[in-house]
């Protein structure tokens, strides 16, 4: 259990430096081509497909490693 807690904390660690280092991307978080966003007169909808599936990745990816050692 304890190494869960810290893969869960190690993966947030990332998550936010991800998201503080998003202006010095090519890309902005939150805003990738496949995010889709609605506009109507009081109302916006916003959906972020393609952030989801690329931060899903990645935490995958980190479980991967973590799990293999």
């Amino acid at each position: 259990m304890g190494k869960a807690f810290i893969a869960a904390g190690l993966v947030m660690v990332l998550i936010g430096l991800f998201f503080l280092a998003g202006d010095r991307l090519p890309f902005k978080p939150g805003q990738l081509p496949g995010d889709f966003m609605w506009r109507k007169r009081n109302t916006t909808v916003y959906f972020p497909l393609a952030t989801c599936l690329v931060l899903s990745l990645i935490v995958s990816f980190l479980y991967w490693l973590i799990q293999r050692k």
